[in-house]
């Protein structure tokens, strides 16, 4: 498959009814399954037994501790091990280019906190760009008006490291050296290094992470008039959608993605996630996996990626909850959508009212090879505790103290890090996890 196949074939499933996505899911299936069993011992150990009539209920399910502790076996290029991609990402300038000039490598700690590396074949690259190209923006009219200010899009993320946003960001620039109209801001950069750059830049299209976009909207030297504001990362609140869009004076929408499936979900001009079902399946399951009904809320969902032949993810445990709704919706798009509870970690707020949002220190510590999970506690105003799981504690905090003493004195502050003998845990009350929150009030 190359760009423009995916192109045309991603345009072409716009028009498809929902009989025709269960025929093109049903075919993709079978071929991801049959592909997988054939070239990946791991996958031909847990499909062992399936035959040629091949039915996703009945399929295992996948989780990540154990596809990463089996990666080797996992993976259908047996050229490749994690012994070569520990080297590989070594080095830092290796972000964005293919491995064995094959397979994009992309890291993450995921909403769980258990490590993933996930790699992307050509086919999976290509159905990601189309998938970007063609149901990026819900409204037309923000196209329009992004396409004729000359596509400037600006992109407050982290600038370095193996995450996937920003290896495809960079993979672009590797491939086409001449286009100047995409640049990506570290989010992690001092603020009025932030503002400058995204002022002398004026994106047409501004994306990043909702709460540090939410704290660049309250610097009034940040006068940038963007035609859209996309979110993604974190849960889009209403509360920051109405802060953005009165701060940029524009359509602001997110987007619903990992990235062990890429672009799970795009928004349509009701506000709705569409589902990318001629690429993904995606089943609302309770805490048995067992499938849960329309508008019901799910424990967690189970992904099918039906474009890794590389690396298959199929019925591979998310723990996000979701309502997946199959109501017809008013912007015509034949696709179920989705409502999603979303990471709600908290904006610390320092001593001087330094307010720090929670992806940037997210950011800090998934840098921590040495740490497999962590949690970081706001206890003063003045004070932070790090709750690490690790198999060198005392090692993999030092690392961590000093890359977090770092970035806190960037910010102008001077914070106290201890080691918590606790270890990571979610609230005893609500049950949900948060890799960054604050005790104090």
């Amino acid at each position: 498959m190359s760009l423009i196949s995916a192109m045309a074939e991603t345009a072409r499933a716009d028009k498809y009814t929902r009989e025709q996505l269960a025929a093109v899911q049903q075919k993709k299936l079978e071929r991801l399954v049959r592909y997988a069993r054939e070239n990946s011992p791991y996958y031909r150990r847990i499909l062992d037994g399936t035959g040629d009539d091949i039915h996703l209920s009945e399929l295992p399910v996948t989780t990540k501790p154990e596809l990463m502790g089996v990666f080797d076996d996992v993976v259908t290029d047996r050229g490749i091990s994690m012994e070569r991609i520990d080297k590989f990402t070594d080095d830092i300038d290796n972000v964005g280019r293919l491995i064995d000039g094959k397979y994009l490598v992309s890291k993450t700690s995921g909403s769980t906190g258990s490590p993933a590396v996930v790699l992307y074949d050509k086919r999976c690259i290509d159905v990601q760009s189309a998938v970007a190209a063609l149901r990026t923006f819900a409204r037309k009219e923000d196209l329009k008006a992004f396409l004729g200010h000359g596509k400037k899009t600006a992109g407050v993320f982290a600038d370095h490291g193996f995450y996937l946003a920003c290896g495809m960001s960079r993979y672009m620039q590797l491939r086409m050296p001449w286009e100047k109209s995409k640049i990506t801001v570290d989010v992690n950069a001092p603020e009025e290094q932030i503002v400058s750059e995204l002022n002398a830049f004026g994106p047409a299209m501004l994306s990043g992470y909702p709460s540090n976009l939410a704290l660049l909207a309250d610097n009034d030297r940040l006068t940038i008039r963007p035609d859209v504001v996309i979110t993604g990362g974190e849960l889009l609140t209403d509360e920051i959608r109405r802060k953005l869009e009165d701060k940029f004076g524009c359509y602001v929408q997110t987007h619903y993605s990992c990235t062990e499936g890429g672009e799970i979900a795009c928004e349509c001009s009701e506000g709705h996630l569409h589902i990318n079902e001629d690429h993904t399946i995606l089943e609302p399951v309770d805490k048995d996996y067992a499938p849960v009904g329309s508008g019901v809320m799910s424990d967690m969902v189970l992904l099918t990626n039906l474009s890794n032949f590389v690396q298959p993810f199929i019925r591979y445990v998310l723990t996000d909850r979701v309502i997946v709704h199959d109501e017809k919706c008013a912007c015509g798009r034949s696709t179920r959508w989705l409502e999603i509870e979303g990471r709600t970690d908290d904006i610390l707020v320092f001593s001087g009212g330094v307010k720090i949002a929670p992806m940037s220190l997210y950011k800090v510590l998934e840098e921590v090879k040495s740490i497999r999970r962590f949690q970081l506690v706001q206890t003063t105003p003045d004070a932070v505790s790090l709750r690490i799981i690790s198999d060198d504690r005392d090692g993999a905090f030092a690392a961590a103290e000093h890359d977090l003493t770092e970035f806190f004195a960037s910010k102008g502050l001077h914070i106290d890090i201890s080691l918590s003998d606790e270890p990571p845990q979610a609230n005893k009350v609500s049950g949900k996890f948060k890799h960054i929150y604050s005790e104090i009030c």
